[in-house]
């Protein structure tokens, strides 16, 4: 899979007053993108297509270059305490994404230039809670791997974390552009994850992301450059002979990294599940998906701020999660091993 190159970039004009900024603009004018200018990141206008479904097509190939203006971080819970805010969207199509809701109106990608302000709030963060150490999440509400061999700003965030004595960094990727960041000085405070499922769910759920090999493939890279280095698989999705599926992504996996130092390695484990709003929004934007999404067969489980989402039935669930852990205990047996519902 080649890399992403936005097809239309928008750019605030007072993101030209940082480094990066005027780095972007020249390096998109010199690959003859068209560039326009917005007052906001969050007020883009204009994006082409003469519908809502081209509008979200085109969307997701528009980058927007802006300033974070609100430095208060979200929290990100169980997988770290903060979430550092360098990116917001993806191009990629994985029906399943909770992106679909979250970003709303707005799914194209976002890039923020104002690093050294964010920074300057992750030191505050760490600050308060010295002498712990204080988790970053990179990757909450984007796939920063793949923008970042356009933007370098997650290779500038892994070395500026690389210098705390209190930070780690942490994010998750389904992209293999990783060849810029194994040269990076990360001092083992950066675990780099890599999304990994089925072959069922990565053929019919997760297109415009680089394919089950090329991410094993990234992975062995990022292994041997001394990161920490972890698996999620997520959602785990009951398809036809999903035991089988599953057996050969971790039989798989098993034999790509062999040679590779792996006493330090985490998996995550996070079943399906979805909320009304967002099945709305996918069968929308995906009308053909095979996505199953009945919810008399799933279980009613409220979530954050009143929302709540559908997840597999109990006996289902406990399936799943049993079937889960002995697959990666045959094949990973020291491994660290994290299951959500």
């Amino acid at each position: 899979m080649e890399p992403f190159v936005p097809q239309l970039v928008y750019i605030e004009p007072k993101a030209l007053e940082y480094p990066l900024g005027k780095e972007l603009k020249e390096k998109f004018e010199k690959m003859g993108i068209e560039i326009r200018e917005t007052t906001s990141h969050n007020q883009v206008r204009g994006i082409p297509g003469d519908n809502e479904f081209q509008q979200y097509r085109n969307a997701k190939s528009t980058l927007v270059v802006g300033i974070r203006r609100t430095l208060k971080f979200d929290t990100s819970k169980p997988s770290a305490e903060y979430a550092i805010p360098l990116a917001t969207g993806c191009m990629g199509h994985c029906h399943y994404c909770y992106l679909q809701t979250t970003l709303g109106s707005k799914p194209y990608i976002r890039t923020y230039v104002n690093l050294e302000d964010i920074f300057e709030q992750a030191d505050k963060y760490m600050k308060e809670r010295e002498p712990e150490i204080t988790r970053f999440e990179a990757a909450c509400t984007s796939d920063i791997v793949g923008i970042d061999h356009l933007t370098h700003s997650l290779k500038k965030t892994i070395e500026y974390m690389g210098q705390t004595e209190f930070g780690q960094l942490r994010f998750v990727t389904k992209y293999h552009h990783v060849d810029h960041l194994l040269d990076a000085k990360h001092n083992g405070r950066t675990r780099f994850r890599f999304s990994v499922n089925s072959r069922y769910v990565i053929k019919n759920f997760e297109p415009g992301t680089s394919s089950f090999d090329e991410r094993l493939e990234a992975a062995r890279k990022v292994a041997k450059a001394d990161y920490p280095l972890g698996f999620i698989v997520a959602p785990i999705y009951m398809h036809d002979d999903w035991q089988e599926g599953y057996y050969e992504l971790f039989e798989r996996l098993s034999k790509s990294l062999e040679g590779v130092n792996l006493d330090d390695l985490t998996f995550e484990l996070i079943q399906h599940r979805f909320t009304k709003p967002a099945k709305k929004v996918i069968e929308k934007r995906y009308p053909k998906t095979k996505l199953e999404m009945d919810e008399t067969k799933r279980k009613y489980k409220w979530g954050r701020y009143g929302i709540g989402k559908y997840v597999y039935q109990n006996e289902d669930a406990n399936d799943i999660e049993t079937t889960i852990r002995r697959y990666i205990h045959e094949f990973f047996p020291n491994a660290e091993v994290q299951y959500f519902t």
